[in-house]
């Protein structure tokens, strides 16, 4: 019963189904490389490739003061599909990945499978993991400038 009251009503019937459904699996995101304690680290679950890793308005977000001994964001009841997760050390609170005029980020960041390539934005499939039904997952990601 206590879960039921955690969940708040805005979220519809739809929401609800999945907060019950015994198949969808528990996501935990372990944070490190967090340099400073100032700011916040926020956690993006994206579930297409619309938008990822920069716009995570399109995504499931969670937001953790930032931590030097590293940070958890849990994403519950996640329905079993292919997923991406981005995460960015939001220093000045505007929720958003600053980037320079290059659009080179000025913010530490990181992707699931820890992709990092050089000269460009992670894509879709390098950062793309599995949930299965009923399987809790957990991925370390260490960020990074």
């Amino acid at each position: 019963m206590q879960r039921f009251a955690s969940v708040k009503i805005a979220m519809g019937i739809a929401a609800l189904a999945t907060v019950f459904d015994a198949t969808a699996s528990d996501l935990l995101v372990r944070v490190s490389g967090i340099s400073t304690a100032s700011g916040q680290i926020g956690c993006a679950l994206f579930k297409s490739a619309e938008g990822f890793p920069m716009n995570p308005a399109v995504a499931a977000q969670i937001w953790m003061e930032a931590s030097t001994k590293g940070v958890e964001c849990r994403f519950n009841g996640v329905p079993a599909g292919d997923y991406a997760i981005s995460v960015s050390h939001d220093l000045n609170a505007n929720r958003s990945l600053d980037t320079n005029f290059l659009g080179v980020p000025t913010e530490a960041w990181g992707v699931s499978k820890n992709a990092r390539p050089l000269m460009r934005a992670p894509q879709w499939k390098e950062a793309t993991f599995a949930v299965a039904d009923g399987k809790d997952l957990t991925l370390d990601i260490k960020i990074a400038k």
